[in-house]
């Protein structure tokens, strides 16, 4: 593997991480800054959002559904197996596996299919597709406001 490769992967896990950590702590704006400006976001149950400023707004929605439903105190993404293959020194695409936790335990889970692209001197997602595969019954993500919230991954 050439050093690029591997400061490209490195780059990658950091950017998810970064999107998840800032939606955890539903720091909208910092999760939003890890798409690119014409990035897309896809997930069941709404339009898909094109662009920082309109995937941090329906975000933004979906969260006040969520804490209003007072389901949930937090949650916590934990983000395993991710298959990053380089399809250019500028381009790449990942797929990894995620479940949510929330002070009751494990609440849903399922899949992330992205196509990163290294943007301004960053590797940020262009395109990332969020598929739920499943949720425990009477969890947050299965809860009517949290149904839609729990396919974007919490």
């Amino acid at each position: 593997m050439d050093s690029w490769e591997v400061v490209a992967r490195e780059s990658i896990r950091a950017t998810l991480a970064r999107y998840n950590a800032a939606g955890d702590r539903g720091q909208l704006a910092r999760l939003a800054a890890c798409f690119t400006p014409d990035g897309v976001l896809h997930y069941t149950g709404t339009d898909h959002a094109v662009g920082r400023e309109q995937i941090e707004a329906q975000l933004a929605e979906l969260s006040a559904r969520a804490r209003d439903s007072g389901r949930s105190k937090y949650v916590h993404h934990h983000v395993a197996a991710l298959d990053i293959e380089l399809t250019s020194r500028t381009e790449a695409t990942v797929r990894s596996y995620f479940q949510v936790l929330t002070e009751r335990g494990l609440d849903h889970w399922g899949r992330y299919d992205d196509i990163v692209v290294e943007y301004d001197g960053r590797w940020l997602l262009k395109d990332r597709k969020v598929s739920t595969d499943g949720r425990v019954e009477g969890s947050w993500a299965d809860s009517a406001e949290g149904r839609t919230l729990g396919a974007t991954g919490g």
